[in-house]
């Protein structure tokens, strides 16, 4: 709740707008009840006669009511005598009519009685007594009575019909303003998740799956949007709603209070025992919703295998048991709620009878009017239907807090990898020499060091080489460099500077990385081999990256050439195809340094051989470092290095390492022939 009063707090200008025509909505809303019991009361039972003042009276009338008042002066001063020889009230102040009529309605009462004892009539029957007195008193004068209760109605009745539209007008705009504010938060929630969630290092990534994220980025904030909507247009007015109730209700004098408080008590009483039931259920229901999610994107993403292996029962039974999950949490929860509206619509007739049956009584004894009961009714009513707004929202804080509370999960995450404050990018040589010194890496939580002690130089204008057996950190030791995570201890330089010393920026600008599995984006040819930046991309250098990738001849075989389309994740094309357009991405921004993260398995042996030849002519002058399964792949690099349980087994050229390291050995025992592994040098 707390969290998402925050975030209404970033629109201070439209909550004040909204709380004010709420307010204004609310007088509306609470003024009509009044003005019905007055057409009943007045227009109706008295014909208009509001009070014990009559306009015009005749002499006599005047001189009893001034004998029996003792106000005289006061009603001589605000009466004179017209032509006709009646007297006519000479003022239309309400608070000298309100006066007036304190001090006439005892004496009119005392006259109409004739003198009778008139000490134990109540305030009501008095008032009533009173205007039947005037009614007589106009008949006597010749006054059209008829004249004064068309006024009336259509004076009160047009009041009505304003307040209505006033109110009209004044909902419109607060849904209109509490649509705003809420898209507005929801586009800001969705703005800095995603933000965050860029900025995370692999480390953080590792922390949320996929499906949580995605889930917290949509659905949370959906529920937070929604409930953002409902504080404005539902919780702000019904406090405003039910505490002008209740002053009216006070106001009304009926002496029937105590059923309102009654009410109050069974509905707060119904609510927290509701609430305390369903919260813990509630903060499942996102648990569920983020496994749901995710085992639909594992099915969805791995139909194929899925297939190949005939295993569609057993995951249509994982699928089946996380929906099941979800729903009878969700049945849980709506069955614990749909005990509210009956009980709440129990409540309301339950208020509605007692009104009726206790104000039946004080109509009976006289201590209360028709209009007074029914404008009490419609108070009553007010009031608890605030109460039922507040609990009908009180179904969705639950959720909508806990949703709140995941995402600001994700804002309060501090990524690991951050830009110092004053960092050293222009210090750059403009070489791209990348060296290691005696780095140590530990995955976040893990017990042991997944590199240790790696100590090496990648030259400009050489290719360094990284192979091993599968798990030795090979990849790892690659995501090093561009900072996807930081180094547990030593350091890496560039031009020998510490990377963790440039910006994020600056040192990604200096990388052309292409990983093990191609990533493709939805678009066209042409935007996904630009991806670096269409400013610092021409045509010309995007079509000599696909020629160095061996990409171009597919290119343009198509149609559309560079313009083709490519759908999401890159389905319409080839693994092959996905991979050269990957290294075609890395070369067309000129870098520096490139990192190939075993981005040639996907190759047949002679696309591998063209490509790296290609490689080797157009980007002498850069940094190369390759990570391979294949030995063919890296033969002619400068440098090899052989990692082993995530250490240095070996470094140095093929042919020295086939002497020398026991490591290489069995790994080129697996892929070369007896006559390749005694000349040293395959074949291509």
């Amino acid at each position: 709740m707390f969290k998402i009063m925050k975030y209404l707090g970033e629109f201070k200008a439209s909550v004040a707008a909204v709380v004010v025509l709420l307010i204004l909505q609310a007088y509306c809303d609470l003024s009509l009840p009044s003005y019905t019991s007055d057409i009943v009361d007045v227009g109706i039972e008295q014909g208009g006669i509001e009070n014990a003042v009559p306009e015009i009276m005749r002499a006599e009338t005047l001189e009893g009511i001034c004998l029996l008042s003792g106000e005289e002066t006061l009603i001589r001063e605000n009466y004179q005598l017209n032509d006709e020889g009646y007297y006519e009230l000479r003022t239309e102040e309400p608070e000298t009519i309100a006066a007036l009529d304190e001090a006439m309605r005892g004496a009119i009462v005392t006259l109409y009685h004739q003198g009778e004892n008139v000490e134990e009539l109540s305030d009501t029957m008095e008032s009533q007594m009173a205007v039947m007195f005037v009614r007589a008193e106009y008949e006597a004068a010749g006054v059209d009575l008829s004249a004064i209760q068309t006024r009336y109605l259509l004076t009160t009745g047009g009041k009505m019909l304003l307040m209505t539209v006033l109110m009209m007008a004044a909902s419109i705009a607060v849904g209109f303003l509490a649509a705003r504010v809420s898209a507005g938060i929801g586009m800001r929630l969705r703005g800095r998740v995603f933000q965050k969630v860029v900025s995370f290092s692999h480390a953080e990534m590792d922390r949320f799956s996929t499906a949580s994220l995605i889930t917290r980025s949509t659905n949370d904030i959906q529920q937070v949007q929604m409930v953002a909507v409902m504080l404005l247009r539902m919780v702000c007015y019904a406090p405003i709603l039910g505490i002008g109730g209740i002053i009216k209700v006070v106001n009304t004098r009926t002496g029937m209070g105590w059923i309102i408080a009654v009410a109050v008590i069974l509905i707060l009483a119904l609510v927290g025992t509701l609430m305390k039931i369903a919260m813990p259920k509630f903060k499942l229901m996102q648990t569920l919703v983020d496994r749901m999610n995710l085992v639909s994107r594992e099915i969805l993403t791995g139909i194929p295998v899925i297939r190949a292996f005939s295993r569609e029962k057993y995951e249509e039974k994982r699928f089946d048991k996380a929906n099941k999950d979800l729903m009878s949490t969700q049945i849980f929860t709506n069955r614990v709620m749909t005990f509210m509206m009956p009980a709440m619509m129990l409540i309301m007739n339950g208020i509605s009878v007692a009104i009726v049956w206790f104000g039946a009584n004080g109509i009976d004894r006289g201590n209360l009017q028709i209009g007074d009961m029914m404008a009490f009714i419609t108070y009553s009513m007010q009031i608890v239907m605030s109460f039922l707004m507040l609990t009908m929202i009180s179904v969705m804080l639950p959720r909508a807090g806990v949703a709140a509370e995941r995402i600001e999960e994700i804002l309060r995450v501090e990524p690991t990898v951050l830009d110092k404050e004053q960092v050293r990018d222009e210090a750059l040589a403009g070489k791209g020499t990348v060296t290691f010194e005696n780095v140590n890496f530990r995955y976040p939580g893990a017990e042991e060091d997944a590199l240790s002690d790696i100590s090496f130089t990648a030259e400009p204008g050489k290719t360094t080489a990284i192979i091993g057996s599968t798990g030795c950190g090979k990849s790892t030791l690659l995501h090093l460099i561009p900072r996807f995570y930081d180094v547990t201890e030593g350091r890496i330089t560039i031009d020998g500077i510490d990377i963790r010393e440039l910006s994020q920026k600056k040192l990604r600008s200096l990388l052309g990385f292409v990983p093990q599995k191609g990533v493709l984006f939805s678009g066209t040819i042409a935007s996904n081999i630009k991806f670096a930046g269409e400013e610092n991309v021409s045509d010309e250098m995007m079509k000599e990256a696909a020629e160095i990738a061996q990409a171009r001849e597919f290119i343009e075989g198509k149609k559309e050439a560079y313009e083709s389309p490519i759908a999401q994740g890159g389905t319409n094309v080839s693994g092959g195809q996905k991979q050269r357009l990957s290294i075609a991405r890395a070369i067309a921004g000129r870098p520096e340094i490139f990192l190939f993260d075993d981005s040639f398995s996907a190759l047949d042996y002679k696309t591998d051989a063209v490509l790296r030849k290609a490689l080797h002519e157009k980007i002498s002058d850069a940094t190369v470092i390759i990570v391979a399964q294949r030995i063919s792949t890296i033969l002619h690099a400068d440098q090899i290095i052989v990692l082993d349980e995530g250490r240095i087994a070996g470094i140095g050229k093929h042919e020295e390492l086939l002497r020398s390291c026991v490591a290489y050995q069995e790994i080129a025992k697996s892929q070369l022939s007896e006559s390749e592994l005694k000349g040293g040098v395959r074949n291509e």
